[in-house]
């Protein structure tokens, strides 16, 4: 019980950092907004800043958490405090799911041209859904840690490895391999996003003409399929990665290098996916502030400043 709890305590928690370093009510985003004055390229610093500084907190509970639930029961009280923390997966969900619902009604009011007070509102309503989600992918990434944690447990035991020695070289090379990979698998999908948004965007200039001039109608099957091709093709290597690395290491460098490669996966994926989380979620809560008015009229939406804060 103690451990479910410790795990209700920590997701708690970190739900409430998210929403502090997400949202535009507080100060961390509304320095982002503020930086932006100046150029992109400073939002984009304090940006990463406000990422890498959220990571403190969710860490620290984790941690307490990985701690006292192991005290109470070992590895099976760390899947329990991943139980816990899931426990309100179905109100996460929920919350999760308004952010692109309140996102798509403000396309919809853009393109309807719809009054300034519509979409003020349908601003202010997905400003809100960008916090939940990153609020929804707190909870996420929390507990993956802790559930990964105990599966390493389970390795461990089935591997029949007392303790993970980093001072061997075997797994300290497994170790600096695994803190790599997070960072391998980000670049793979972020170049993936960008080849498939190029190939969406060439599509769609290509259309304009045609449709603005009533020569043709629009294609949509054809985006579709731009998007679904892509998404489907540039996960191949990612997947890849992820999927055939331990099993080379095991193969090829014992289990001993496998346990390090798992500890360093888990050890940089952990605060690599909480800082970029945080870090989305407050650029994009910035670029609302701003469009809101929250700089004053001189800095307000088709300003530098806005331009600054899209990109």
């Amino acid at each position: 019980m103690a451990s479910v709890l410790m795990g209700l305590w920590s997701g708690l928690l970190v739900g409430l950092v998210t929403e502090y370093f997400t949202s535009h009510s507080y100060r961390p985003v509304r320095d982002i907004a503020l930086s932006q004055r100046t150029s992109a390229a400073t939002g984009i610093i304090y940006g990463l800043a406000l990422g890498y500084l959220s990571t403190i907190v969710p860490v620290l509970a984790l941690s307490v958490t990985i701690l006292v639930s192991h005290e109470f029961c070992g590895m099976y009280g760390i899947a329990l405090a991943a139980l816990g923390m899931l426990s309100t997966l179905c109100v996460g969900l929920a919350i999760d799911a308004y952010g692109p619902i309140a996102d798509n009604a403000g396309g919809i009011a853009e393109m309807s041209h719809l009054g300034a007070s519509v979409r003020r509102r349908t601003d202010a309503l997905d400003a809100a859904g960008n916090t939940t989600a990153a609020v929804g992918k707190g909870f996420a990434i929390g507990s993956a840690a802790l559930v990964a944690l105990a599966l390493f447990g389970a390795f461990c035991t089935r591997a029949n490895i007392e303790k993970v020695n980093v001072l061997n070289a075997w797994t300290f090379a497994g170790v600096l391999y695994g803190a790599m990979m997070p960072y391998a698998f980000s670049a793979l999908t972020m170049k993936s996003v960008g080849k498939a948004a190029t190939d969406m965007v060439d599509e769609c200039m290509r259309q304009f003409p045609k449709i603005i001039n009533g020569e043709a109608p629009p294609d949509y099957t054809r985006c579709i399929s731009i998007s679904t091709s892509a998404s489907l093709k540039e996960m191949i290597l990612p997947g890849a990665l992820v999927i055939l690395s331990p099993l080379v290491f095991g193969v090829l460098c014992g289990k001993n290098a496998t346990a390090g490669l798992l500890v360093g996966a888990l050890s940089s994926g952990v605060q690599m996916a909480i800082s970029m989380s945080n870090t989305g979620g407050a650029w994009d809560n910035a670029k609302k502030y701003i469009e809101s008015g929250g700089l004053g009229p001189e800095h307000g939406k088709g300003s530098s400043t806005h331009k600054h804060a899209v990109t």
